[in-house]
């Protein structure tokens, strides 16, 4: 489908900081406004892996990434306007506190002439909470269509909220949650693992408490399509092979679309289920994800090891990402100590630690130009490899991730984002 110009509800759910409850409430919107009525969307501003798995079954559709560095305007534009054309409402969950990064989610809320709703943990306060509001508007400012106070103790909790919110409308509460999303150490656990996860959605939407007049009152945001270039097929006849399961789940949906885009047929494998790696595959692309607490599986996993050292030796294209890259080393050593044999495709040990090791938006340069996207890691690797290139972290231009090639295979902890550069994406699953 598609279209000129669209228009929708558009909201940005923001904080003032990371833990205030963005995902939950987020999610509790988009299953109560769908139990509405009402057709959503749901982007994820930043990059991000786990979070759009939640609000994907949340809302039942894939969730896209926005940014305006990694992505770029123009695409995230193309990509509100699809949506705009397609549903009744769009939300957009920021990342971090609202003016956090740069670009913020600010930024992008001011981009595209989007209100901003707050979220604010109102569990240790109450009136405050509307000092915090004022705080948000004005800092930036940005268009704050109002709060939704979360963890919110009890009915009179929440008036007193409101009474403090001057001009600023309290869009909603949602009471403390007995039953949360769990977490652990790269963000939130994947949605296969949560115990009815369909029955936490489903309270959370019954617990959240909208003023539907002041979400009425929302204006819709309209969105013209850009020009954008076509991608050119230059995957055309090549099949890629995709290692997808919980150990390597960290893949973004437009990814994907791009491989596709670039002519690639694309085929999808289970190491944890020893899958082999399909024997119609020209490439293979190992993403990131827990490698760490999943060793044993991968360890035992004897066919999948021998198709994986058998691709690498006939010069099969590999690109390792991350927890990609961790399952090729000598050795992982995971949280509690224990170290476990990889599949020595690089010389070395990775080593799981309690600290985060890196984490933002990087960038590598290629012939095709600038590639874009981020690392998040808790892990080190411990090798004497010496890297043929390095990224550049987008905030200071400082030197980022090592970038490792072994004749066809390349490896990082650099997560690549295809689509901000597809002509550079389509060599690294050419041959040399």
């Amino acid at each position: 489908m598609v279209v000129k110009t669209s228009s929708a509800k558009v909201v940005l759910i923001s904080a003032i900081a990371s833990g205030q409850g963005k995902t939950t409430t987020t999610a509790a919107l988009a299953r109560k406004l769908i139990k509405m009525g009402q057709s959503v969307r749901i982007f994820k501003t930043g990059p991000d892996f786990i979070d759009p798995m939640i609000l994907a079954r949340a809302s039942g559709a894939p969730v896209q990434s926005l940014d305006l560095w990694m992505v770029g305007l123009a695409a995230s534009q193309a990509m509100l306007a699809q949506a705009a054309a397609e549903v009744d409402v769009i939300l957009i969950e920021g990342v971090m506190g609202l003016y956090d990064g740069n670009p913020s989610s600010a930024d992008l809320a001011r981009a595209f002439g989007v209100p901003v709703l707050a979220v604010l943990d109102a569990s240790a306060m109450a009136q405050t909470v509307g000092a915090l509001a004022l705080g948000l508007r004005d800092f930036g400012p940005v268009n704050l269509a109002g709060v939704i106070a979360n963890r919110v103790a009890s009915e009179g909790h929440a008036k007193m909220v409101a009474a403090a919110m001057r001009d600023i409308a309290l869009f909603g509460s949602l009471r403390r949650q007995e039953r949360a999303l769990p977490e652990r150490h790269l963000g939130l656990v994947l949605p296969q693992e949560v115990v009815q996860l369909e029955t936490i959605l489903e309270q959370l939407a019954d617990q959240l408490e909208i003023d539907k007049q002041a979400w009425d009152q929302l204006p819709l945001t309209e969105f013209s399509l850009p020009d954008l270039p076509e991608t050119p097929h230059l995957l055309q006849g090549k099949t890629i092979a995709i290692a997808q399961d919980a150990a390597f789940a960290f893949i973004y949906p437009a990814n994907l679309d791009c491989l596709r885009q670039l002519g690639a047929e694309l085929v999808f494998f289970s190491p944890l289920a020893d899958q082999s790696i399909p024997l119609q595959a020209d490439a293979l692309y190992l993403p990131g994800g827990y490698p760490e607490l999943h060793a044993a599986t991968l360890v035992a996993a004897r066919h999948w090891q021998n198709s994986m050292r058998a691709a690498h030796a006939a010069g099969m294209p590999i690109v390792a990402e991350c927890g990609g890259m961790m399952v090729l080393s000598d050795l992982l050593t995971d949280q509690q100590g224990q170290s476990w044999p990889m599949l020595g495709l690089m010389q070395g040990q990775i080593v799981m630690q309690q600290q985060l090791a890196a984490l933002g938006a990087q960038a590598l340069a290629t012939e095709q130009g600038e590639l874009r996207g981020h690392t998040f890691h808790y892990s080190r690797f411990e090798t004497d490899l010496v890297p043929v290139a390095n990224t550049v972290k987008h905030w200071n231009s400082e030197v980022g991730e090592a970038i490792y090639l072994d004749g066809n295979l390349q490896a990082s902890y650099f997560h690549a984002y295809f689509s901000s550069n597809p002509a550079a994406t389509a060599q690294l699953f050419l041959k040399r």
